[in-house]
C-alpha cells in the first residue's frame, strides 16, 4: 500500500480505531490473533479491493472494520455456534451505538457471515466484505491458530515425557 493509501485508509477508520471500546478488541481472541488485528485486515484487504474497483470503498472500510464489534463478555452462555450466528447482530448494536452508520454499513456488518446467519449481502461492498472476511480468517486460521495448536500439543507432548522420567 503506498503511502498516500495507507493515509487515506487511516484517515476513514481514524475515528473507529480510537474508539475506547473497539480498542478492547486487542484483548479478544480471534483466529489466533486479536479480534482488532483480524477487524483491521479485513479492512485493509477491503479498502484495496473496493478502491480497486470503484465501490463505495469508504463506507465498505468502515464497515469491514466494525464487523466484528463485539466483546465475548457480551455473549451469556451461548454456544461457539449461536455466537457465530449472532454476532453479527451484536457487531451492528455496537457500531451504531458508537458511530453513524449507513445502510450500506449496516448490511455489510449484518451479512458478512452468510450463508451461516441467512442474511444475505444486498450491495457489491457487502459481498466483497463477506468474501474477504473468509479469505482472511482462512489465512488467520492455518497461519496463527494452526501453528497455537501445534505450539500446545508439542509443549504438552514435552511436558509428559520429561514429566515421566
Amino acid at each position: 500500500m503506498t503511502k498516500k493509501n495507507k493515509d487515506e485508509f487511516l484517515t476513514i477508520v481514524d475515528d473507529i480505531l480510537n474508539n475506547d471500546k473497539f480498542r478492547e478488541l486487542d484483548n479478544e481472541l480471534h483466529h489466533g490473533i486479536t479480534r482488532y488485528g483480524h477487524s483491521y485486515r479485513v479492512a485493509k484487504a477491503t479498502y484495496k479491493v473496493s478502491k480497486f474497483f470503484k465501490m463505495n470503498y469508504k463506507k465498505a472500510t468502515r464497515g469491514a472494520l466494525l464487523h466484528d464489534f463485539y466483546l465475548d463478555r457480551e455473549f451469556n452462555l451461548e454456544t461457539s455456534k449461536q455466537i457465530l450466528a449472532n454476532h453479527p447482530n451484536v457487531a451492528l448494536i455496537n457500531a451504531k451505538q458508537n458511530f453513524k452508520i449507513s445502510n450500506l454499513e449496516a448490511n455489510i456488518i449484518k451479512s458478512h457471515m452468510f450463508p451461516l446467519n441467512g442474511v444475505m449481502p444486498k450491495y457489491k461492498e457487502s459481498w466483497v466484505v463477506t468474501t474477504v472476511d473468509k479469505g482472511v480468517a482462512i489465512y488467520e486460521m492455518y497461519r496463527f491458530k494452526f501453528k497455537l495448536i501445534i505450539n500446545f500439543w508439542a509443549i504438552f507432548i514435552f511436558n509428559m515425557i520429561t514429566l515421566n522420567k
